[in-house]
């Protein structure tokens, strides 16, 4: 009950906040703040991610740093696969995953209570391959509790874990152990996820995000601190970590935020790891990405409500500009919509001057300086993703409608998530539902740059 009231306030305080700047700061500095806000975000990516890669990225593309890693004593290797009604996809997966060039490799699958015909083909796969061993689960527990079984019967300390309908590329593993070897700090690396559904619009759109922002979000955060969260599609932990934090959490809609935020309130390390990649699906109808963008923006704000007490601790400061970022893009979503409310009420009826919008459109330099900045975002990561998959050039007329889109999608997204997350009962058990997986795929051997 405490909780609730807890959250209750601190959403009407979120509600509040966008109105009240609005009231004090007048109309105009709040459409600079809507204005500039991605601006200011799209030079924060950009940066970081020029200097991640000339710091790092540009070294390891060349001549020997093109081979994969040598592990230092062969570890084993421990390839986790959850699987919830992954019948068409799961055998692709599975055969990927074993036939990693780097040998030393376990496979466990979890069979999460699927109500399709994944158990009986993940028995049929095991007896051709004795590399995999299959959990099955009698009903529907949850990403995270399939997570945390296949854990706890692993032979590893190295724990690399995919989506039942991803396809890691052959050195993958190698790529994202290595880190954890070097480092011995570092508790988790995040791999290079890349689009296999692209025939249509939204396919094609999301190509571009997944280089042209995602990616350089993930080069940027690295590079200014902490990631906000691991690529719960394709990532390795430490086993010692995951242990150190208590594991996956079952009652969170996002494992993989909540283990980032949870390893880095540790002070353990996230790694980046772009040469680690993993051929995936996504969504390709508004209503398949409108579920998955709303239950990642939902599981942001629970990982925020689950932490914004503890946050403000000085041995946690590291994760401030997160939880700054975070919390500006919230007020950013929510000032938008006000924005949009007081300016459709000014049509019709007076309204103070302070808080008179009179145009939701960007002045024509700040146009300018928006499409410039899209424009040079585009140039950047294209340059920098090229040396993962051949022919990236070919979405550029697609990827110039992404921000659009992606910073819509970010503000409806919040607008709905938010107050959800705020007022839904806390501990229920997060269970999935098979997600949009696209209607068209294409091979990884066609887009792959080695």
């Amino acid at each position: 009950m405490i909780d609730r009231l807890i959250a209750v306030i601190v959403l009407c305080i979120v509600l509040s906040l966008p109105l009240g700047a609005v009231w004090v700061l007048s109309g105009e500095v709040a459409l600079k703040f809507l204005f500039y806000w991605p601006l200011f975000m799209s030079g924060i990516w950009i940066t970081g991610g020029v200097f991640f890669w000339f710091t790092k990225e540009r070294h390891w593309n060349r001549g020997a740093e093109r081979r994969p890693p040598d592990l230092k004593g062969n570890p084993l290797i421990s390839i986790l696969i959850p699987c919830y009604n992954e019948g068409p996809n799961v055998r692709e997966t599975i055969e990927a995953a074993i036939h990693q060039r780097y040998q030393y490799i376990e496979v466990i699958a979890i069979n999460d209570g699927s109500k399709d015909e994944t158990g009986e083909i993940l028995q049929q796969i095991a007896h051709d391959y004795p590399k995999l061993r299959v959990i099955q689960l009698a009903e529907n527990q949850g990403k995270a509790v399939a997570l945390r079984m296949g854990a706890a019967v692993a032979r590893s300390d190295f724990l690399v874990c995919i989506d039942g309908d991803a396809l890691l590329d052959k050195d993958a593993a190698a790529y994202l152990v290595a880190p954890l070897l070097d480092l011995p700090r570092v508790g988790a690396v995040t791999g290079n996820p890349r689009i296999r559904t692209r025939s249509t619009l939204i396919g094609r759109l999301q190509v571009g995000e997944f280089s042209s922002i995602i990616g350089l979000i993930k080069r940027a955060q690295r590079v200014y601190g902490h990631v906000f969260t691991v690529s719960g599609v394709v990532a390795a932990f430490r086993r010692t970590a995951l242990a150190d934090v208590g594991y996956w959490s079952p009652d969170m809609i996002t494992e993989d935020i909540d283990i980032s935020w949870k390893l880095q309130l540790y002070h353990w390390g996230v790694f980046y790891e772009p040469r680690a990649l993993c051929w995936i699906l996504m969504p390709e109808t508004l209503r398949g990405l409108w579920k998955q963008r709303l239950r990642w923006a939902q599981g942001g704000a629970e990982v925020f409500l689950k932490n914004m007490f503890t946050i403000w601790r000085w041995r946690n400061r590291r994760m401030w500009m997160l939880l700054v970022e975070f919390f500006l893009s919230t007020i950013w979503a929510f000032l938008f919509a006000f924005s949009v409310v007081l300016y459709f009420y000014g049509l019709f009826f007076p309204l103070p001057k302070s808080i008179y919008i009179d145009t939701l459109f960007p002045p024509a330099f700040t146009g300018l300086l928006l499409s410039v900045a899209c424009l040079v975002q585009f140039s950047v990561s294209l340059l920098i993703e090229r040396s993962y998959e051949k022919n990236i050039a070919s979405s550029l007329f697609w990827v110039v409608w992404y921000p659009m889109v992606y910073w819509m999608l970010s503000l409806f997204t919040t607008l709905v998530s938010f107050p959800k997350t705020m007022l839904k009962s806390q501990g229920r058990r997060a269970r999935w539902d098979s997600p949009d997986r696209g209607i068209a795929q294409i091979s990884p051997d066609r887009t792959e740059a080695r």
